[in-house]
């Protein structure tokens, strides 16, 4: 999606969910799956941001986020210890190095 020229498309479909935003928790299964491909896959930062900026659909925005998008998953903490075992074995082999 481009930012500097939104589509008809696009738009409609920023509406859409802005709505499913306002009835959350209130979801259908399904509607609840079209949020969750929006923010992790079509959402532009310019996008989240017009989200978060709108007062008439704040509660469910704040709610959603919190619920599913702002949380940790076990892949995260996998990318974090693996980070930190990097950086640890890199000390690690930077110290047997100097000595």
């Amino acid at each position: 999606m481009n930012e500097l020229n939104p589509s008809a498309t696009a738009l409609a479909r920023r509406a859409h969910v802005e709505a499913l935003l306002a009835a959350y928790p209130d979801v259908t299964p399904p509607e609840h799956g079209i949020l969750l491909q929006w923010f992790r896959k079509e959402a532009s930062a310019l996008d989240v941001a017009m989200m978060a900026s709108n007062p008439e659909i704040a509660r469910g925005y704040r709610r959603f986020r919190e619920e599913h998008i702002d949380r940790f998953t076990l892949a995260d903490v996998g990318k974090a210890l693996a980070f930190a075992s990097v950086v640890v074995l890199l000390a690690g082999l930077m110290l047997f190095r100097a000595f």
